[in-house]
Parts: C-alpha cells; structure tokens; sequence
C-alpha cells in the first residue's frame, strides 16, 4: 500500500476557504517559513479511498473479539463521542480566561469528584498525557514528599518482577535505584522478598492489584502496611482498575497515589497510540506537590501544557455518569465474570498459568503445550489472527513462558467468548494434527509474519522525499 505521500498529484487539493474577514498580521522573518510546506495534495475522493484502505488493514473492538491483556480495549459507548464533540468544549482556547470557560472547570471539578470517590484518593491531576506519564508524574510526588522532608537517603523504589514494563523505566527516570522482587509461587508478591528489600533508603514501592496476571493480592494491606513502616510511600500503577472500580478503592488498601489510564477504563478510543490521558490522584498529604494549573489552582510544578487531553476527561465524565454509582461496579464485576468464564471454557486444552479464580485478566501456560507440539504462543496468537481474533498479549508477564494474557471485558458477550473458546480449542486440535500450518500462519491476512527483529532494531519511522 502506497503512503499518502507517494499518492500526492501537485496542484490537486479539496479545500475551499472562505474570504479572510480580518486584516492580514505578516509574521516577522524569524517565524516565517524558508522552505516550501510539503504536505500531500489529494482530492477529497483519494482522501476518503485512502483512509477507508487503511481501516481494512487495521482490527478494532469494531471489528471482533480484541481480547488484548493489560490494555482494557472495549467497546465505548458512542455518548460519550458525542459529548466529547460539543463545540463548547471543542473550541475553547486553551489561554481564554477562566471567567469564559466556567463550564470546562465543572467537568474538570465533577471529574475529579467522582475520580477521587472511585480511587479513595483526596487529590486530583489531569495533566499527564497518559499512563506512563502519569507514572512519571506520580513518582514525582514521591520524589518531592521525601525531598521535602530532607529525607536524601530514599533512593531506591521497589518493583515487583510481574510489573508492567513502564513502572521500572519510570523508577529509573525519576533517578531511582530500581529494586526487583520476585513473585511468589501463586503470581502475588513474595512478603519475605518484601522484607529483605524495605529499608531506610526505601522510598517506595510500584504496585497494581490486582496484578499483571489478573490475581488479586490478598496481602495487600500487609504489604503496604510494611512499605509505610519502613518510611516508603506507595504507589497505585491504575491499569487494572477495570476489575474494581466501584467495588474497592486503592486509597483503602493503603496506596498513596495513582495513575488511571482515563481511556483504558473509562472510556476513550485508543488503539493506534492515542489519545490518552493519565490522571494522577494522591492522599492529602501530597496534595501540594500536585501539578498547577490555571484554573484548577495548586502551586507545584508543570507535567505538560495547560490541561492535558482535556476532551478524554469529558469522555470519561460522560461515561461515569452514564453508568452511575450501580453501573461503574457492575461493569468492574462483569469483567471479572467474564474473564473467568473463558479461562474455564477454555481450560482442558490451553491451561491458565495459576489455577484459580482471576479478576479481569488470566494468563495462559502454553510451555507443556509447546514441548508437545512444536507450536509457540506466537504461532497461536497469529493463527488467531484467521480466526478474526486480535491476538491477545504475548510473553508477559516474564514470568510465564510461553504466556498468552488475556481480557475479555465486560463488554463482550457470552456468544462472543463462547466462539473464542472455540477457537482456541480448534487451535489445540490443529497444533497436534498440522503443527506447521500453525507455524506459518497468519494466512488470511493482510501481512504474514513482517521481521519483527528488524522493525524494533531499524524502524523506518518517517517517509523521506525521494
């Protein structure tokens, strides 16, 4: 498929701008442009067949089961779009005076509300532009609170080694010494691991639960009960807040503070690597140390210009309201209905890494399956592919080999997880009767098996004029 460069035609185009109603303000030599804007030039039909070109070669939720572990893609009511496309919202200058943009402050007001009920949390930021920003902008709290207590000894945040991939670059960009702890037989944090590691230069810990293999930790409060004995704040990484909104507050298992991934849980369209939002919330204690802004006040440092994605704040406003004090626990409980429904239809061919009830997400074992067959997790995740399947995440947590994670949502349907689990049962059946065809797979689909090796070590990342 040609790029949208390649398919430019010089002297086509498609707009009509109306007659310019003000007068004309040069810009000065130093802002003006020296060379030429090159931007593709197409017609409005081109325009449309090439997006349309592109969406055939794309899976969304729109498209069929997209069970992708750890990223929450389910299906957004479309309310919550169209609320997010008001023109008061749309087109509000982001320096207009806070006299003029009342009604933009009450969505950011009734937001953080609502957010900080749902979380246990006292403050509330919207500035980070996503969930390993609001990594970022969290760990900075922690940062700021021992920097203000003259405490220069906390040098050291402890990770567990099921953690997402961000929380230990995140600790390392905040100029930590990360401290990895393993995980206990049944996927939960090892306490004594735990106490080997707390000490006087502990500064705190990065932690979700439930965790990355869809367990929840009942040592939660003994572990953060340990954290804070030690001098330790700790840190809620929100990613999994899909399984218990509305049904227990990390504020209550002795978290700190907290990143919600505002378009994973409530409700924005991400795929692709956007738009997102990171809202950060913390207890009392740290609220000062909150990013400022104009209009939502507070005296501690910028994380990014005015307020973040605000229009991802509205979506998710729209959507705590649609869903209300019973629909956000019920959609956090059928989560968890589901995702245990398709581990057990499941199970009996392709066996779950800890066998016993999971929240949102579970991850499958495919090493004995493998040593049988020949077949790989990727070898299944591709042959899902022809099945009209998203594959689910592969080979992670690094703790299980051979590991597919998934999550359904609550917003798939019985139907819909009955066909994935046959699916997978045909998948099994076929790896012992033509293991090659598995391994070759996809076959249906727009692109096989690219070089993945090299596309991580030398990717082409911008088109370049020939």
């Amino acid at each position: 498929m040609k790029l949208i460069f390649e398919k430019s035609v010089k002297g086509r185009g498609c707009s009509i701008l109306p007659t310019c109603d003000v007068d004309m303000a040069p810009l000065s030599d130093a802002l003006s442009r020296k060379s030429e804007l090159k931007l593709p030039e197409m017609s409005e039909t081109d325009i449309s067949r090439h997006y349309t070109e592109l969406c055939k070669r794309v899976h969304g939720v729109n498209c069929g089961f997209y069970p992708l572990g750890s990223c929450t893609m389910k299906y957004n009511p479309r309310i919550d779009e169209e609320m997010a496309a008001l023109k008061g919202f749309t087109a509000v200058h982001p320096l207009a005076p806070e006299y003029s943009v009342k009604g933009c402050k009450e969505v950011l007001d009734t937001a953080r509300k609502y957010l900080c009920e749902i979380s246990g949390m006292d403050g509330m930021t919207f500035q980070p532009a996503a969930g390993a920003h609001g990594e970022f902008t969290g760990v900075l709290l922690i940062k700021q609170y021992h920097d203000s207590r003259n405490d220069k000894k906390r040098t050291k945040i402890i990770v567990p080694d099921s953690a997402h991939g961000t929380n230990p670059a995140t600790a390392a960009m905040c100029g930590y010494q990360v401290v990895n702890i393993p995980s206990a037989e049944n996927g939960c944090v090892d306490i004594a691991a735990l106490k080997a590691a707390l000490g006087d230069d502990t500064a705190g810990l990065m932690l979700t639960n439930p965790n990355t293999v869809g367990i929840f930790d009942e040592n939660i409060l003994e572990i953060t009960r340990l954290v804070h004995e030690a001098g330790g704040l700790c840190y809620y990484d929100g990613a999994n807040l899909n399984a218990i909104m509305g049904v227990v507050r990390p504020g209550d298992m002795g978290f700190d503070c907290i990143h919600m991934n505002l378009h994973k849980t409530f409700a924005t369209p991400h795929g692709g690597g956007g738009p997102g939002a990171g809202a950060v919330g913390c207890k009392d204690f740290l609220k000062d140390f909150l990013p400022s802004s104009a209009i939502m006040g507070g005296s501690g440092i910028q994380v990014r210009s005015f307020m973040g994605n605000f229009l991802v704040v509205v979506r998710a406003l729209t959507y705590i309201m649609t869903l209300g004090k019973e629909g956000i626990p019920e959609a956090a409980k059928n989560a968890v209905l589901n995702a245990n429904y398709l581990m057990r239809a499941i199970q009996g061919t392709f066996e779950p890494a800890f066998d016993r009830i999971c929240m949102h997400e579970f991850v499958l074992d495919l090493s004995k399956f493998k040593e049988e067959t020949g077949v790989s997790a990727l070898d299944v995740a591709k042959s899902l592919i022809d099945r009209g399947i998203h594959p689910p995440t592969m080979y992670f947590p690094l703790i299980v080999h051979e590991a597919l994670m998934l999550e359904p949502t609550e917003t798939e349907s019985r139907d819909t997880l009955d066909d994935a689990a046959e699916a997978f049962r045909s998948l099994y059946e076929l790896a012992h009767e033509d293991p090659e065809y598995m391994r070759t797979a996809p076959h249906n689909a727009q692109i096989g098996r690219p070089d993945e090796v090299q596309a991580a070590r030398s990717p082409i990342l911008r088109w370049r004029e020939a």
